[in-house]
């Protein structure tokens, strides 16, 4: 057991680090902090539709990562 954890502790530290990366690579919708930021002057160059769906799906998938990392990591806590 002290593997599996060990496994999902790493897991977590390195799917939440993806995971914050792939939210500040999202283009900003305005008004918000990334305006103030200079997020508003890279919003003439957007991303193309298919580049901005596959970003969408790769931060779900990371987002189901990390919280299955979570949950696991919770179980365990439990069971020892």
């Amino acid at each position: 057991m002290p593997l599996i954890k060990l496994i999902l502790q790493v897991l977590l530290a390195v799917t939440s680090l993806l995971l914050v990366l792939l939210v500040l690579l999202h283009k900003g919708r305005g008004g918000g902090l990334s305006d103030m930021f200079g997020g508003g002057v890279s919003s003439t160059a957007s991303a193309s539709g298919v580049a901005e769906r596959n970003l969408n799906r790769l931060t779900v998938g990371m987002a189901l990562a990390w919280g299955a990392c979570c949950i696991g990591l919770g179980i365990i806590e439990r069971v020892l």
